[in-house]
C-alpha cells in the first residue's frame, strides 16, 4: 500500500511538472488519467501491479 501511494504521488508530480512546463495538455493529461483508471479495472491491473513492485525491489536493491 505505501508502494502505491508513494507511486501515485510521483507520477502526479511529474504530471503537475509536465502540464506547468507546457510539454502536456490538461487534456491530454486527463485522457491518461482515465486510461490508467480504466486499466486498473482490467484483469491486467494485477500483472501492472507485480511489474511496479518488481521494479521498486530492483531500485531498492542498489
Amino acid at each position: 500500500m505505501a508502494l502505491s501511494i508513494s507511486a501515485a504521488v510521483l507520477l502526479g508530480g511529474i504530471v503537475f511538472v509536465l502540464i506547468k512546463g507546457g510539454y502536456v495538455r490538461v487534456g491530454s493529461a486527463l485522457a491518461c488519467t482515465l486510461f490508467g483508471f480504466t486499466l486498473a479495472a482490467t484483469s491486467l491491473a494485477p500483472t501492472v501491479n507485480s511489474g511496479l513492485a518488481s521494479l521498486a525491489g530492483l531500485i531498492s536493491s542498489f
